[in-house]
């Protein structure tokens, strides 16, 4: 019984697996090594999201190495935003009443969040223009940053998790 349902579950993890090898003919002194990569197909192919003008983009170790978690939630708020709204440098000119309306944040939670974003190295800002500044090679603690002076309990807990982000956003949008 345990070879057949071993069987079976090799049979399902290769229908989902591609493998790689290197191309026969290559130096025999090169380590033959076998990469397994996940393919992937879209759920909804009529509904492939696609380039059209401009578009912003994080990269993937933002999350991966750590600098989402060095956030708290109107920081990260905040860097959202400005990747979304700027241009292929970074740039961008909102001004901070325009922000805090469409984030919904006080003025006081504005600061601070851009405040603490300047101090980890992930904006820069000259009052009248920010920049996103490529990531530096390692995300700041939030050990190293001044504490985020704010009645919002979410800034001083840690990050939260972005299905409790959108649950308030979807709450706060029903509601008015």
């Amino acid at each position: 019984m345990k070879f057949i349902g071993f069987t079976l579950r090799t049979k399902l993890i290769s229908a989902f697996i591609v493998r790689f090898r290197v191309p026969a003919g290559v130096d025999s002194s090169i380590e033959i090594r076998e990469c397994h990569m996940i393919e992937k197909k879209p759920l909804c192919s009529n509904r492939v999201r696609k380039i059209n003008g401009s578009f912003a983009f994080i990269e993937h170790r933002f999350l991966r190495k750590g600098y989402w978690e060095s956030l708290c939630h109107h920081e990260l708020l905040l860097y959202l935003f400005l990747v979304t709204v700027s241009d292929r440098n970074g740039l961008s000119y909102y001004g901070y009443d325009k922000i805090c309306k469409l984030l919904r944040i006080s003025i006081e939670e504005y600061i601070s969040a851009r405040d603490a974003l300047i101090d980890k190295d992930l904006i820069a800002f000259n009052g009248t223009l920010f920049q996103v500044l490529a990531l530096p090679p390692h995300p700041v603690s939030r050990k190293l940053v001044k504490p985020v002076p704010s009645t919002d309990r979410r800034c001083g807990e840690g990050p939260l998790h972005i299905g409790d982000i959108l649950s308030r956003y979807a709450g706060e949008v029903a509601h008015g």
